[in-house]
């Protein structure tokens, strides 16, 4: 079996299933079971797959084929340049979270301090981390969660404080210039809706929200002014259509505003707290 033969052989396996992208994705896993990076599958497309690899290519096509995401089955995704490690105790992290990044580094340059609440792989905090000067905290429910995060700061080089809370309630009062989140904010009567490899692999304390998918949104923004500084920012991450009800929970917040991703879509909230 040659690498060749293993692409098309995995590629027509993959469309026939209904699998996004079947060629990508036939060429990472093999990518992957042979411990290599795409171009090498194309500078080599006659050499013969020895017995281990072609075994491993073989489980993680069975693996994908049944709805494991390939991020989960590589644990590896791309966020802001930077390779973070990831498993199925955390969010995969999405393109458009670095929207977050780009309007925290915009609006709050000089924040010396940050925390990023609900930080799964720690893709926020990381970044922020590394992209500034600032001293990153962040925080997570979910213990196993935590511990990804922190392999994935020390990996990437990030001094990040992690502490395993529910949103901010071990952060200090008054200790924060900046508060990042990309909350959980799908509501429980979509999760039948929602594609087989984010509803069956991905965390489900990172994605729902109760009903109305605002019920982490509401206590972050309830307990953030305790936590930021005087004129401290809060960006966030917005759920597609939570845009009209979350603004309404920053009613009496200053300097609102709502930045589109690529689609032109609102993806990010940001303003400043106001005075307790």
């Amino acid at each position: 079996m040659t690498i060749q033969t293993a692409l098309l052989q995995g590629s027509r396996l993959l469309e026939e299933a209904l699998v996004a992208a079947p060629r990508l994705t036939a060429e990472v896993l093999l990518a992957h079971a042979l411990g290599r990076d795409r171009p090498y599958l194309y500078a080599h497309p006659e050499e013969e797959l020895a017995h281990n690899p072609w075994l491993h290519y073989g489980r993680y096509l069975h693996e994908r084929l049944a709805g494991k995401p390939t991020q989960y089955i590589t644990a590896r995704q791309e966020f802001y340049g930077r390779e973070f490690r990831v498993t199925p105790a955390v969010l995969i992290p999405r393109p458009e979270t670095e929207h977050v990044v780009e309007v925290a580094l915009r609006i709050a340059p000089g924040a010396r301090r940050v925390l990023d609440i609900g930080t799964g792989s720690g893709a926020l905090a990381v970044t922020l981390a590394l992209e500034t000067a600032a001293e990153a905290w962040a925080t997570d429910i979910s213990p196993a969660a935590a511990a990804v995060a922190a392999a994935n700061a020390q990996r990437l080089g990030a001094r990040v404080e992690i502490v395993v809370c529910d949103v901010a309630a071990a952060i200090a009062a008054r200790s924060m210039d900046l508060i990042v989140s990309n909350p959980p904010y799908v509501p429980l009567p979509e999760r039948e809706g929602l594609q087989r490899e984010v509803r069956d692999w991905e965390p489900h304390v990172a994605l729902f929200a109760g009903e109305t998918g605002l019920d982490v949104y509401t206590r972050i923004v309830a307990d953030a002014p305790r936590v930021l500084k005087p004129g401290g920012w809060l960006v966030m991450e917005l759920g597609f259509g939570t845009l009209n009800a979350v603004t309404q929970l920053l009613s009496g917040w200053a300097d609102l505003r709502v930045e589109p991703d690529l689609a032109g879509i609102p993806r990010v909230i940001a303003g400043r707290a106001p005075t307790l």
